[in-house]
């Protein structure tokens, strides 16, 4: 086994591959969901050096049942609750693996112009699916690109913001703590690493008050912040509003951000990783209210909810020359007819690394596949599934449901009567153990402002597999779970 594999060999060990994805995917319910091997064991169950002779692929795929399995945690499991979904669906595995074979890098249209093309279709096409803008389309002043992930948007997007606030002047000349990132105790945490990659520094990203029952950033509190960074002399270079934080799933108000914004010439980025791929469906395109009149920039993420296995994120800008004028650099060995024709997209300019995969294959592949009614049944079926989880747990008198309840995303948290609020986190923290412990299904935990921060356990609800039966099967689980810690910790047990 010391040569290539041949087209006929990889024909044969294809098959093999594709047919023990097929079984894997058909048999994953056998599995616990949240892998049990300790800290250590896959590395030590494996060869502490390379073989030297190269080795038949019977052993890979061995090797991949006896020793990695075990330490897979199964995403794609239908009681998979704990994060938000990272779907994988057939077509958007068979397009991934159509870009390995192709494995074309497509950092420049010249590399492959249908690399480039078809991604200028995919997002568009997208773009139409999801009500955005027609600013945001390629063949307008904006457009979008295909990203690894939402942490890598909202860099661009900052990258770009930065651009525009410093009149073009930033990347050659260092911002030295002069610029302010505007986001709101929800905000994920890629918002503050991307302040510190560039340059702008953690303690010049302001956080920005919450509704206490919504935990919806406070528009009127932007507005004073905003006020107070200028009259000291600070420029305002980007404020984030979310559209499903990850905590809860909760909601910024766009319009009322985006008229602050619109008011002090800040660049308003629109972070819609989880919730954003909703707008497939007309009854959720609320969502997307005050994009178009006012987000510089928007992204979201296929490879979340929306059938497309990861990586997949789309950023859109409106305006894409700050970006393009911030990452565009064309060293002599990149030059060519096409580039300097000014014609076509370099998507190299629309990152940070040079290289780039084929990663709109996949989600095209899933957009022929599924069509606008597949995906807008795949939202509905989450949605309506949350909804009736959420109305089991308001029903009960043993947990408190966390309201407004959105989307695919159901928190809650278990009551502990005459516990301190400490001993009942704790409480709450151990069902968690247990119930992650036990294998049947796989939650996560969040902490929000009740006065004081209070634990939550979250479900996310939006696999491909997930069922009815499964939800509730997973309802059950939580309330034994519940029972069996009350008694253990000398609690009354709550019934309905």
């Amino acid at each position: 086994m010391t040569g290539h594999m041949t087209p006929e060999e990889f024909r044969a060990h294809g098959h093999r591959a594709v047919d023990w994805i097929a079984d894997y995917l058909a048999g994953i319910e056998s599995h616990p969901v949240r892998s049990r091997v300790r800290p250590g064991e896959v590395r030590s169950a494996l060869p502490e050096h390379p073989p030297e002779r190269g080795e038949p692929f019977d052993a890979v795929l061995a090797d991949l049942d006896r020793v990695l399995l075990p330490g897979v945690t199964h995403w794609q499991h239908p009681s998979f609750f704990a994060y938000f979904p990272a779907n994988a669906s057939g077509p958007g595995i068979l397009g991934d693996l159509l870009s390995a074979g192709l494995g074309v890098q497509g950092m420049v249209w010249a590399t492959s112009p249908a690399c480039t093309e078809l991604e200028t279709v995919v997002v568009d096409w997208l773009a139409e699916l999801l009500g955005l803008p027609k600013a945001f389309r390629t063949d307008a002043a904006g457009g979008g690109v295909i990203q690894d992930s939402a942490s890598s948007a909202s860099l661009v997007a900052l990258i770009a913001a930065l651009r525009r606030a410093g009149g073009g002047v930033v990347a050659d000349r260092g911002i030295a703590g002069h610029y302010r990132l505007y986001v709101s105790s929800q905000t994920h945490s890629s918002l503050e690493k991307a302040a510190r990659v560039t340059g702008i520094g953690a303690a010049n990203v302001r956080l920005v008050d919450v509704d206490p029952d919504t935990l919806a950033m406070d528009s009127a509190h932007l507005r004073r912040l905003l006020a107070e960074d200028r009259a000291a002399g600070a420029v305002p270079a980007m404020v984030c509003a979310t559209v499903g934080t990850t905590s809860t799933a909760a909601v910024d108000p766009v319009p009322e951000i985006g008229a602050v914004c619109r008011e002090h010439g800040v660049w308003l980025h629109v972070d819609a990783a989880y919730a954003g791929v909703a707008a497939v469906c007309p009854e959720l395109r609320w969502i997307d209210d005050g994009v178009a009149e006012y987000a510089d920039s928007y992204a979201t993420n296929p490879h979340k909810w929306l059938l497309t296995n990861f990586d997949c994120t789309v950023l859109w800008l409106a305006d894409r020359a700050p970006m393009i004028d911030a990452l565009s650099i064309l060293p002599e060995y990149l030059r060519n007819p096409a580039t300097t024709s000014g014609e076509v997209i370099d998507y190299r300019d629309w990152q940070v690394p040079l290289g780039r995969r084929f990663r709109a294959l996949k989600l095209w592949a899933v957009l022929r596949w599924y069509g606008a009614e597949g995906l807008r049944a795949h939202i509905r079926t989450g949605v309506a599934l949350a909804a009736e989880l959420a109305e089991l747990v308001a029903a009960d008198p043993a947990f408190e449901l966390w309201r407004p309840q959105r989307f695919g995303l159901v928190c809650f948290r278990p009551l502990w009567p005459g516990l301190p609020d400490a001993e009942a986190d704790a409480a709450t923290m151990a069902l968690l153990e247990w119930l992650n412990d036990s294998g049947d299904l796989y939650l996560s935990h969040t902490k929000v402002p009740v006065g004081h921060e209070r634990v939550l356990l979250r479900m996310a609800i939006g696999a491909p597999a997930t069922e009815r039966r499964h939800v509730l099967a997973a309802w059950e689980r939580i309330r034994a779970g519940y029972a069996l810690t009350a008694r253990e910790r000398g609690v009354p047990v709550r019934s309905r």
